[in-house]
């Protein structure tokens, strides 16, 4: 039965500049440290982490909300899309971004422990803290 979860933590950047770079090709490759092929088009479809991540763009609404259908390669062909809506919300030192994470596949429990911070929320503050450096 697949499962759902949520994880947040805060980088920093303004909503609109996480907004745009997750649905930037070249910024969401940089942002992670993998091949992406991304889109702000509604219904577009993407890939992230040289092609481990497909889905499509379900919901946009810039800068505070990106909903996603998700499946990796680690899914069976039995297993239907996960979804994930990314909430972005301004807060102090930059933005505070929860990952609501639905229709997991059992067994599949990497991305909840340790899958998003390692992935992306740790790659990500590495990249927006190197572009305020340089901005400075």
């Amino acid at each position: 039965m697949p499962y759902s979860f949520e994880v947040s933590d805060t980088v920093p950047a303004t909503p609109r500049e996480v907004y745009d770079a997750w649905l930037d090709s070249r910024a969401h490759a940089e942002m992670t440290g993998s091949a992406a092929n991304a889109s702000p088009v509604m219904g577009a479809t993407f890939s992230a982490w040289d092609g481990y991540i497909t889905g499509r763009n379900v919901a946009l609404e810039r800068p505070g909300r990106i909903v996603q259908s998700w499946r990796t390669s680690e899914f069976t062909s039995s297993d239907g899309d996960s979804h994930i809506e990314v909430v972005l919300a301004a807060v102090k030192g930059g933005t505070r971004i929860t990952i609501r994470h639905s229709g997991v596949p059992d067994g599949q429990t990497g991305y909840e422990r340790g899958g998003w911070e390692q992935s992306y929320f740790k790659p990500m503050k590495a990249y927006f803290s190197a572009r305020r450096r340089a901005r400075a």
